[in-house]
């Protein structure tokens, strides 16, 4: 069953039309081309809210329900993946996947944010946000790429780093921020992908890199509107608003000079079109492999230190 987002109630009425036409049995050729000429409404329809969308209409597409996850890219673009569990400190955090696999004929490292399709799925996904024992298993899985020199690719989506007591017991803080130093002193090519959400430190714990790119339809931010809201306007409601001011879409980061490239996506985002959308993803991947694989190894610590010591503006007085 198709869900629909509040700006997409129209296509939910021509999708109706659709199929309720479609069941007709032994349609005569006039029904038949009502048919067609309701597809090329819905197409049209299509293509005039998908080519104006707001910052905050992006996020909720980031987040819908039917949006290709990690695990679903996963299984359409990586061969022979084979799944590494536990940090060997505390246990195993299901809201990341790590393991290694290949991309054509490329071997790489994945470390990836999952998140669950059902109540029951996100109980055990944790809705997509690691613990410090996800983020020590990232690395864990990273360090092994490093000895190997074998590529990392990871996949971000989470509305944020867990926050629960527990987790802060275990460090949270300080897992991300080791992430942080690790990962920048790894000598092997990293690329990151805002796959749906990109939200705080919770993403950048997996997202230091040398390649960064985000889906057309995701989002990255320091907070996640409704948070910013929250916190600036003392109302979650109006995280629009907090949407527009914080930047956050792709278009931004790359002006900003965050992301380095856009991935397209499917007309009507990522979950109408999975295997497009799976396409563009690993095309993108595998042309920025072809790029960062002919560096020396022992060059990466400075490329990256030139890439962020770019980043942001300050003025001086």
């Amino acid at each position: 069953m198709r869900f629909y987002l509040e700006f997409e109630k129209s296509l939910k009425i021509l999708d109706e039309k659709i199929s309720f036409k479609e069941t007709l049995t032994d349609p005569p050729s006039h029904i038949a081309k009502e048919i067609a000429k309701l597809h090329e409404q819905r197409l049209h329809e299509i293509n005039k809210i998908h080519s104006n969308l707001n910052r905050w209409q992006r996020v909720q597409l980031a987040r819908h329900p039917q949006r290709p996850y990690s695990l679903d890219y996963i299984n359409d673009i990586v061969d022979e993946f084979f799944e590494i569990h536990g940090d060997r400190l505390f246990g195993d955090d299901h809201a990341v996947v790590t393991g290694f696999g290949k991309i054509e004929s490329t071997s790489v490292a994945i470390i990836a944010q999952q998140k669950g399709r059902d109540t029951k799925e996100n109980l055990y996904r944790n809705f997509g946000m690691m613990n410090p024992e996800g983020y020590r298993k990232a690395m864990r899985v990273m360090k092994i790429a490093g000895k190997f020199k074998i590529p990392v690719v990871t996949f971000m989506d989470t509305p944020g780093a867990y926050p629960g007591i527990g987790a802060e017991e275990r460090g949270q803080g300080e897992a991300i921020a080791k992430n942080l130093l690790e990962m920048s002193s790894l000598k092997v090519p990293i690329i990151s992908i805002v796959i749906g959400e990109g939200a705080s430190g919770g993403a950048l714990g997996i997202g230091i890199c040398d390649k960064f790119l985000m889906m057309q339809n995701s989002w990255y931010s320091v907070i996640s509107p409704e948070g910013c809201a929250s916190i600036l306007f003392r109302d979650a409601s109006k995280a629009e608003a907090a949407a527009e001011a914080l930047k956050v879409t792709p278009n931004d980061m790359v002006d900003m000079g965050v992301c380095d490239d856009i991935i397209t996506e499917p007309n009507g985002g990522a979950h109408r079109d999975m295997l497009s959308a799976s396409a563009n993803l690993k095309e993108a991947i595998v042309n920025s492999l072809d790029g960062l694989m002919t560096i020396d190894n022992e060059k990466f610590i400075d490329l990256r230190i030139d890439k962020y010591d770019k980043l942001g503006v300050f003025h001086t007085t």
